[in-house]
């Protein structure tokens, strides 16, 4: 048996895809879906009855333990820091009034204490605060899109 050798190959081969690229591509389906998920089996719900747009404390009547154990469990799952103020919005109101008492827009406030969430996301919740708790499961997706992004 002979063997040849063959020469080198001049061209410099494409490097595969590392597997953070082919995570970071996946995330929007697999976050949604794990959050989904994590909501509906804390809340012990079908996650069929849970929509991005599902208010958590509204529509879900989620309680503040509920909440940690969400947070918790995002952390958890998704090997992401969870800092629960930033997650649940929690202090929204404060940032709205400090803003006012300053001069500052409230929306410009407010993006920079969120900047996981959209400037029209925010509009909305400053329209939508007169009703109640505003955190909906979009909030808790665009968070640990946002986190997933800054960790990699």
């Amino acid at each position: 048996m002979t063997m040849t050798l063959r020469a080198p190959c001049k061209k410099t081969p494409s490097p595969p895809l590392s597997f953070k690229t082919k995570f970071l591509s996946l995330l929007p389906m697999h976050t949604t879906q794990a959050i989904i998920t994590l909501v509906s089996e804390i809340l012990d719900l079908e996650p069929t009855e849970i929509q991005i747009k599902t208010y958590l404390i509204r529509d879900l009547h989620a309680e503040s333990i509920d909440l940690l154990e969400i947070g918790i469990a995002i952390q958890h799952r998704l090997g992401i820091a969870v800092d629960d103020d930033q997650l649940f919005l929690k202090d929204m109101r404060m940032i709205i009034s400090r803003a006012e008492k300053d001069g500052i827009l409230p929306l410009d406030a407010l993006h920079v204490s969120y900047p996981h969430l959209s400037l029209e996301r925010l509009q909305d919740i400053v329209h939508d605060l007169v009703l109640g708790p505003v955190v909906q499961v979009q909030d808790l997706i665009a968070y640990a899109h946002y986190a997933l992004k800054v960790q990699s």
